[in-house]
């Protein structure tokens, strides 16, 4: 019984009926492809130029011309070729959308495979945004990409079977791309320096001190700061506060909640202790920084 009503919901978010064009629980298919031509001409074009956030993971390649995206307020230049990858949860604003061809497919981290998601690391937050292929991976991409869409748009297999073929295709090609040399790509991190930033990810909003990551972590302050700063170039404080400046900035530009309280949700005791951290870090205010944002810059 358990087997089927999954079943139904995922038949239902992955096909979902003309009447219900986000699938019945309101999060959308489970997987989606789409070609830049019908994103520009779909009624949510606009607001891809404004920041959004997404629950599902965003592969975009282009066949043809250039376009900006910005992840996490970096902007990134795509060429054909090329492959972006956004994570959940991350920031997009996209642009130039007239100027480029190409694909997008969009999927929720449960519909992998399992094994290529912990193989892939699929929701590290921290994985690299743009990567670039050689000819020879550019030529199997292409070929993994057709495929999938072809599956797809298809309909002739029964839905067990027919969601079994696209895991494993939608697989191939993420693991592809996860293989694929990421620009400007250092040395292997330290294992000190990866516990680090877990715990980071996990508890910046409970606790801006090194010395209480140190403790967790049974390492010294020194020796965590000597591991960040090998590995991402920043004292192992500035790494701490740059994440949370980098919540606060995706809670700022995608949703209503006012200022205080996101100060508050990140641990700040006041809404002037939270003013005054966010504007020694970024040169500017919270609600002047929410105003810059719902602006559209991307060309």
């Amino acid at each position: 019984m358990l087997v089927n009503t999954r079943q139904d919901d995922i038949k239902g978010r992955l096909f979902p009926p003309a009447a219900e064009p986000n699938g019945s629980d309101g999060r959308g298919p489970l997987i989606e492809i789409l070609t830049l031509a019908r994103v520009r001409a779909s009624s949510a074009a606009p607001d891809l130029a404004r920041p959004f956030r997404s629950d599902r993971h965003c592969l975009l390649t282009l066949t043809s011309g250039t376009m900006r995206q910005a992840v996490d307020f970096a902007e990134h230049t795509l060429g054909p070729g090329q492959w972006l990858w956004a994570r959940p949860g991350q920031v997009q604003q996209w642009g130039g959308l007239d100027g480029a061809e190409g694909t997008v497919i969009r999927f929720a981290t449960e519909f992998l495979d399992p094994d290529a998601a912990i193989g892939v690391c699929v929701d590290d937050p921290h994985g690299p945004v743009l990567r670039v292929p050689s000819s020879e991976d550019h030529a199997l991409l292409r070929a993994a990409t057709t495929q999938l869409q072809w599956e797809h748009s298809a309909d002739r297999l029964p839905l067990d079977t027919r969601l079994q073929v696209l895991r494993h295709l939608l697989a191939v090609l993420v693991l592809r791309v996860a293989s694929l040399p990421a620009p400007q790509s250092g040395p292997d991190p330290s294992e000190v320096y990866l516990a680090f930033r877990d715990a980071v990810e996990r508890d910046f909003a409970n606790s801006r001190r090194l010395s209480d990551y140190a403790e967790a972590l049974a390492y010294s302050p020194r020796t965590l700061s000597r591991a960040t700063l090998a590995a991402a170039g920043i004292p192992a404080k500035e790494f701490i506060d740059r994440r949370v400046v980098l919540e606060a900035k995706r809670m700022l530009a995608c949703s209503p909640v006012p200022a205080a309280r996101i100060g508050e949700r990140l641990g700040f005791s006041s809404a002037t202790n939270f003013n005054k951290f966010f504007a020694q870090r970024t040169g500017t205010t919270p609600i002047a920084f929410r105003s810059e944002a719902a602006s559209p810059k991307l060309g």
